[in-house]
């Protein structure tokens, strides 16, 4: 991981814009005591998330690809039943 220090108005760029044109622009726009604010330049091309989101999204596919033991009881009774 590479650790930068910036002050608010600066940026760091990731990416080559010359070569891809696809280069992403991070700013700090705000520091308001533990809270940093940035913001994200980036094409369209590129999703942009929120790792706490990406992470909740994760659990909850899990879970709905995961059916329940009751579920998989239910389902073989019925099947039983056929």
């Amino acid at each position: 991981m590479l650790v930068l220090s910036r002050r608010v108005g600066e940026s760091i760029v990731i990416g080559d814009p010359d070569e891809s044109g696809s280069a992403v622009t991070v700013t700090v726009l705000e520091v308001r005591g533990d809270v940093v604010r940035v913001g994200i330049d980036a094409p369209r091309s590129v999703a942009v998330h929120r790792a706490e989101l990406l992470a909740e999204l994760a659990g909850a596919n899990r879970e709905a690809a995961s059916p329940s033991s009751e579920a998989v009881a239910s389902l073989s009774q019925a099947l039983r039943r056929r």
